[in-house]
């Protein structure tokens, strides 16, 4: 929730952390932004700005940017409406990911991936070796355009 609006920040030259984030998080979770939308507006931006020299970053960023409703995927018309968390959109309310890519090598403390569906320089904040064990159970069910969607993506 409310990472667009993080990245945005960052886009902005502003130097926000992930820790500042998960301390908005926690924020709102205990309710103190719930109410007002200025109540956010002051809550983010003291958490969010460690120096004043940043405050005209931070109200150049317009929140109005994240997805909360349905869209169609990828702007097809002729895909159905479909709720953002039902999609791999970019402009969804929380734009944490998760993909299983194929280690190919580590050199000292170096990761190399191949199949990584992340935009360059994106933070990785965990990494976890992929078991069957873990994999879904059973069939999966995915809609017609989401094969579609998935034709030649990795091309």
């Amino acid at each position: 929730m409310f990472t667009v609006f993080f990245h945005e920040l960052k886009a902005a030259g502003l130097p926000v952390t992930v820790r500042e984030y998960l301390t908005l998080m926690e924020g709102m979770d205990k309710n103190l932004a719930a109410q007002k939308i200025e109540d956010f507006y002051f809550l983010s931006r003291a958490i969010l700005v460690k120096d004043e020299r940043n405050l005209d970053k931070f109200d150049r960023v317009d929140p109005a940017k994240v997805c909360r409703g349905a869209q169609h995927p990828r702007g097809r018309e002729d895909w159905p409406l479909s709720g953002i968390l039902a999609q791999h959109a970019k402009d969804r309310p929380n734009r944490l990911g998760v993909t299983m890519c194929r280690l190919l090598k580590v050199e000292n403390d170096i990761l190399y991936v191949q199949g990584l569906d992340a935009i360059d320089g994106t933070p990785v904040l965990d990494i976890k070796p992929v078991m069957r064990g873990f994999l879904p159970r059973g069939d999966i069910r995915e809609p017609r355009w989401a094969g579609e969607l998935m034709a030649g993506y990795w091309k």
